[in-house]
């Protein structure tokens, strides 16, 4: 396992994190993708075996640079988890296209050019792991989520044909739809949150631990998708 490679995308206080940690601990060497350096270094810096790389996953040369830039120091990707997403909330009148570009640039194109870079070298071994962390919205858009949830719905079709054309080749691709709302000092200061109680929120460090399991199943029980959310959710 000490010669593995997991490249996450988005890592922020949240999700990316825990991920980081997570692959961290099974000895992966982990390469993680954001825009801010500084956040970056520190993660780095905490975490045994994390290395930092800009990226920004609205821009495909950036992108392509940042897979040339893990494959050349820390060898080719084994695990690819797009952790990226836009959050960007609005109603169908004011959302402008500017919005939809973006959420959809980050969540879709994101996974289809890292994708593509980190595929070349699993299909000359016959074998990786592509997870992408989805949410609800990609299976039904809500009133305030014009923006998020036609990039997340188009990213979980990307992702069912990725898997459908990948997995006969060995590469495990599969789609984690997120529930809930994720535990960090973030959302946690918003004034809608002040009074939930703690089992309310999903945990990130949960969420790693089945991304983790995804990317250990048999290829012949492999998951496409996972539901993901706190006992108490409604759905």
């Amino acid at each position: 396992m000490a010669d593995r490679v997991c490249m996450i995308s988005g890592v922020g206080e949240g999700n990316g994190l825990s991920i980081t940690k997570r692959f961290a601990q099974e000895g992966y060497r982990v390469a993680m993708l954001a825009r801010t350096k500084q956040r970056l270094e520190q993660f780095a810096r905490e975490i045994e075996r994390a290395h930092s790389f800009v990226c920004d996953v609205t821009d495909i040369e950036s992108m392509r640079s940042a897979v040339d830039a893990v494959r050349k120091q820390l060898g080719p990707v084994d695990v690819f988890v797009h952790n990226a997403g836009s959050g960007m909330f609005s109603d169908f009148v004011s959302t402008t296209p500017e919005q939809m570009e973006i959420a959809w640039r980050t969540n879709t194109l994101g996974l289809f050019v890292l994708g593509q870079e980190v595929v070349k070298d699993m299909l000359k071994k016959g074998a990786g792991n592509i997870v992408v962390i989805g949410a609800t919205s990609a299976l039904r858009g809500g009133a305030n989520f014009t923006p998020f949830a036609q990039a997340k719905a188009s990213q979980r079709s990307l992702a069912q044909s990725m898997a459908r054309g990948l997995g006969p080749k060995g590469i495990h691709v599969s789609y984690v739809v997120v529930d809930g709302v994720i535990d960090i000092p973030r959302t946690r200061a918003a004034d809608w949150a002040k009074d939930k109680p703690d089992d309310f929120f999903l945990q990130a460090d949960h969420i790693a631990e089945a991304v983790r399991y995804l990317t250990t199943q048999p290829k012949l029980a492999w998951t496409f998708e996972l539901d993901l959310r706190p006992y108490g959710e409604k759905w």
